[in-house]
């Protein structure tokens, strides 16, 4: 089993600036790609950010320019780094990430942690 911990959420302004961290722990085996992912109240689960063990990304298009996504394979963890955020961004924001176990990937989803855009 692998353990993910999110933190880096909370309040701020419009246009202001936040950064999420996930830390995967446990039985991990190789992390292949890891992301984010979001839910705001009403909304289906939606596809923020994804970065490869190589360091490809792709963003939705609602957040290209203003949030990057990164990983440090050393430490298991990966960020998103959020600027120039909207009310429109308010969401739980989830990670996720894929573990390669004898040809199979498995994924493991964060818990959650709370986004909100608010003056």
């Amino acid at each position: 089993q692998v353990q993910l911990v999110e933190s880096g959420g909370g309040l701020v302004q419009p246009g202001g600036s936040l950064r999420l961290s996930c830390a995967a722990s446990g039985s991990i085996f190789y992390l292949n790609a890891m992301g984010w992912y979001r839910q705001a109240p009403g909304k289906q689960r939606e596809l923020v950010a994804r970065i490869t063990r190589g360091g490809s990304t792709n963003y939705a298009d609602s957040v290209k320019g203003r949030f990057t996504i990164s990983r440090d394979n050393a430490k298991n963890t990966v960020y998103l780094q959020m600027n120039s955020l909207k009310p429109e961004d308010t969401a739980v924001y989830y990670c996720k990430v894929e573990d390669l176990r004898v040809g199979i990937l498995h994924d493991y989803w964060g818990q959650g942690t709370q986004v909100t855009v608010s003056s």
